[in-house]
């Protein structure tokens, strides 16, 4: 198949990117060999657009992803994030944002990406201890310094990225969102359509659970979703309903649920009058070829009428 572009601002890149976090955190024990593997796989399908931060793996991830791309830098578009810290110790986490800690937190991850310049850099969350205008003010230095091409914001409000766009232009938002995650279209998506901004959604598929095919028995050592609020307990078994009400579109469809829920999201570019660029994370080729193939998946009126108002009924906080 042949995966069509999308624009970023003034960033081009492949509809679908792969979220490489899970390669080094959070989803219990990864496999260096098998995750480079899933990289390269990537590429080969034209899934062009890679995504890792400074904090994945205390900066094991984009060692990874250096390495997988050390030959075929030409052929992806790069994306990292700095302002999670954890340096501190004892799960103390800060988001950073001072000028000299940007300057510093990108000589590391060009380092350890083994790069001469990101194509896209975010700023992992809002800053704690610096205005937004300080932060974008020096990755804006960095893009004059060519390091970085294009600037990224995640989990950003309407008013917080309107005045770091005033800044420097911003390609892109990254945020949760999915058939059961909302929140960019009430919290930034005016924003985001009068400055021509795209959105990045992360945990496309619920961080798996509208896929159907994960449950807390099934969790291993490291995965976080065992703690996660919408997986457990009673909210877990309500939220079950919902992965259920995926599986009946995807069964009458012939495709499965992951690819129910990456095509709904994919569909709300047009629905929403903006770039939408999903990233679902894997380090197993077999379900990056599922999540690919999700791009040839097309939802009819009946289907998002069932889709649609999910949303509503998710029960459980995100973290």
């Amino acid at each position: 198949m042949t995966i069509s572009t999308a624009r970023l601002g003034g960033l081009t890149t492949s509809a679908q990117g792969l979220g490489c976090m899970g390669m080094s955190q959070s989803y219990g024990p990864s496999d260096w060999d098998e995750s480079i593997a899933t990289i390269h796989r990537a590429l080969e399908l034209g899934l062009t657009f890679i995504d890792t931060a400074n904090v994945y793996g205390a900066g094991h991830n984009e060692v990874l992803v250096g390495r997988a791309l050390h030959d075929r830098r030409d052929q992806a578009q790069l994306a990292t994030k700095l302002g999670i810290d954890f340096s501190a110790g004892s799960g103390e986490r800060v988001i950073r944002g001072k000028a000299n800690y940007v300057r510093k937190a990108c000589e590391d991850s060009l380092l350890r990406l083994g790069v001469d310049h990101i194509d896209l850099y975010y700023l992992h969350r809002p800053p704690q201890d610096a205005e937004i205008e300080e932060t974008v003010g020096a990755m804006a230095e960095l893009v004059q310094q060519g390091k970085v091409l294009h600037l990224g914001l995640s989990e950003v409000d309407d008013s917080l990225l309107r005045r770091a766009h005033a800044v420097h232009p911003i390609a892109a938002v990254q945020s949760e969102y999915s058939l059961w995650t909302r929140d960019p279209e009430t919290t930034v998506l005016d924003a985001l359509r009068e400055l021509g901004i795209g959105l990045v959604p992360f945990s496309p598929l619920g961080r798996g659970f509208l896929t159907g095919t994960v449950a807390p028995s099934s969790f291993g050592a490291g995965d976080f979703r065992s703690s996660s609020p919408r997986f457990v307990g009673e909210a877990g078994a309500a939220n079950r309903a919902i992965a259920a009400a995926v599986a009946a579109v995807a069964e009458r469809k012939g495709v499965s649920s992951a690819q129910i829920a990456l095509a709904w999201v994919h569909g709300r570019a047009e629905r929403l009058g903006i770039s939408v660029v999903p990233i679902p994370g894997t380090k197993r080729i077999k379900w990056l070829e599922q999540n690919v193939a999700a791009l040839d998946v097309e939802l009819d009126d009946a289907d998002l009428a069932e889709l649609d108002p999910l949303g509503d009924q998710v029960v459980g906080a995100r973290y």
